[in-house]
């Protein structure tokens, strides 16, 4: 179980909304969101309502300022990452609907380029675990989580711009 507190100003100041699941729209909590403190559990907090905008993946800790991670909005969405004690395994594709060069993951991989000579993937399967999909090589740029399930077309996610270039077990030493 996991339980994250969010905090309408920075260094926890301001009304606080205490949260220990996934939450579409934290505005019907608080006006604005700008710190946070994770008591336990991993999240991945949104900068707009629904899961949608840019995501950080949060891990038990205190988040006094968001703009010190580069998060320029405020928080809008979180989502709980559940723990995941067994196999991981993902099937990862050069091009939407699944087509393409298609390669299997069961453990990180900091760069598809130099590990499958892959210079894009635009699908995956997510069989087993949760990820965190990213933008550059080593675990750099922009991120995605992906839990258990299809994503025939990162483009029609609202991720047209972004390349997905390594990926990331999320283990479960949230």
């Amino acid at each position: 179980m996991g339980k994250i507190i969010f905090y309408e100003d920075r260094n926890f100041g301001g009304r606080s909304y205490e949260c220990m699941s996934d939450c579409p729209e934290i505005s019907s909590y608080l006006s604005r969101c700008n710190s946070c403190r994770v008591d336990s559990g991993c999240f991945m907090v949104y900068d707009r309502a629904n899961y949608m905008g840019n995501q950080y993946f949060l891990r038990r800790g205190e988040y006094s300022d968001y703009s010190r991670m580069g998060m320029f909005e405020s928080i809008r969405s979180c989502r709980m990452i559940p723990m995941h004690r067994g196999n991981f395994r993902m099937r990862i594709y050069e091009r939407e609907n699944f087509g393409g060069q298609m390669m299997e993951l069961m453990d990180d991989c900091d760069s598809i380029m130099d590990r499958y000579r892959m210079s894009d993937c635009q699908s995956c399967n997510v069989m087993d675990g949760h990820w965190l999909m990213y933008e550059q090589p080593h675990y750099r740029g922009r991120m995605m989580y992906m839990r258990p399930g299809e994503y025939r077309s990162f483009r029609d996610m609202g991720y047209s711009n972004m390349r997905f270039m390594s990926m990331r077990r999320i283990m479960d030493s949230c």
